[in-house]
């Protein structure tokens, strides 16, 4: 599950991270009020204005309405409520984001940390993440902080450095060591990121996160570190153990089909394809979008309807896969093993009589338990359902009916 920055912020400080402050506001004259607060806190009056999306290069990001980028600074109270309200309600658009681009609702209006002083101010890079390929935590870092991390992969992979956490021993003094040593970090502000990393991976594991990327972290120029952007993403799984957490999900950054998939307890992912698929388990899933791919078709789903698949259940499935103009013809593809088939295969029919007209071609293939009775109920319903065997038939009747 992902956070906005603000959110992620918050949980950050209250492990002892030391952050760029920074009040969330999702008016013009709320912002303008954060931005007063902020000076009277912090003592600034240059201030940063940053859109609040579920994604990257908001910086570089454009707002359509306004022409605006999706973070910009403010040299002074009074330009905090015009800037804010060219981004507040707008339409984002970023290279993460498409075309389409992401509405805001709110920014975040933060101090300027890039302040003069005895030394220059330096990004870096820093995150946490789990490497599933050994079973342990990773701490990666560059000297190339504010960039994207694909790009300095691409071109300069010598300027990343990672460091595996032992999950038996957790995160040891000389590993935190390493890696502000690996920055060329020296002083104060090594000092400074050594105590940075190990409030870091606190919060990481405290909170069952699955990623942290801090890009930037910031050396500013009298030797502090600070998180100045902060992406995180829960494990969903672990939300149980964290209802405070589970709270701070905002589902207007996400898929509305997705939402609705998953309050219906269903598994659902909007791909770019024409045949939507509905499949019980998520190998099988897997198999059936291959076995789409190889007859010609395009996968425009990923559909998993679980162990329990009933006639409400299936019928989500279909409300859900027929939103998507795109799709051409429709695969059911069920392995009876938890479930009957001929449970599902009543849950068709009826799910296709109270939708009503489907306009599309489906396929239906039942394998297991009383998958002959499911194939037989399919066949004298009288709708325009076909039946299918194997895989492979089920995929090959997709390609007659798209040619």
């Amino acid at each position: 599950m992902n956070i906005h920055e603000y959110q992620a912020k918050e949980i950050l400080k209250s492990y002892g991270v030391k952050i760029q402050e920074g009040i969330v506001a999702d008016t013009p004259e709320k912002a303008h009020e954060a931005a007063k607060e902020l000076n009277r806190e912090t003592g600034t009056s240059w201030y940063v204005i940053k859109a609040q999306i579920h994604a990257g290069g908001r910086g570089k990001g454009k707002i359509k309405e306004t022409g605006s980028n999706g973070v910009v600074l403010a040299k002074s109270l009074e330009e905090v409520k015009p800037k804010s309200e060219a981004i507040i309600g707008g339409t984002l658009v970023t290279h993460q984001t498409g075309e389409v681009g992401k509405k805001v609702g709110k920014v975040l209006i933060a101090q300027d940390v890039y302040y003069p002083g005895p030394s220059e101010p330096k990004e870096y890079y820093l995150s946490i993440l789990l490497d599933r390929a050994s079973g342990q935590n990773v701490i990666m870092a560059s000297t190339e902080g504010g960039m994207d991390i694909e790009t300095v992969a691409e071109k300069t992979p010598e300027k990343i450095v990672k460091e595996w956490i032992d999950p038996n021993v957790g995160l040891q003094g000389f590993q935190a060591r390493k890696v502000a040593f690996a920055l060329g970090l020296e002083g104060n502000a090594f000092k400074e990121m050594v105590k940075f990393i190990f409030s870091l991976y606190k919060a990481f594991n405290a909170i069952d996160a699955s990623m942290f990327e801090i890009n930037p972290v910031l050396k500013t120029s009298d030797d502090k570190i600070l998180a100045v952007d902060s992406k995180v993403n829960l494990d969903e799984n672990a939300l149980f153990r964290h209802k405070d957490l589970a709270e701070l999900r905002d589902i207007t950054e996400e898929d509305p089909a997705e939402v609705e998939a998953g309050q219906s307890g269903l598994s659902y992912v909007k791909l770019d394809g024409n045949v939507g698929c509905m499949v019980n388990g998520a190998g099988l899933a897997m198999a059936t979008m291959d076995m789409i791919k190889l007859s010609g078709g395009d996968p425009a789903n990923f559909l998993d309807v679980g162990g329990g698949a009933n006639a409400q259940t299936v019928e989500a499935g279909f409300r859900i896969i027929l939103k998507d103009p795109n799709v051409k013809a429709i695969l059911i593809n069920i392995f009876g093993g938890i479930v009957r088939c001929d449970r599902v295969a009543n849950g068709v029919v009826e799910a296709y009589k109270k939708i009503g007209k489907i306009d599309v071609p489906i396929i239906v293939r039942l394998q297991g338990t009383n998958a002959e009775e499911g194939a037989k109920i399919i066949e004298e319903s009288g709708l325009k359902v076909t039946s299918a065997i194997l895989l492979k038939d089920a995929a090959e009747k997709v390609k007659q009916v798209l040619a």
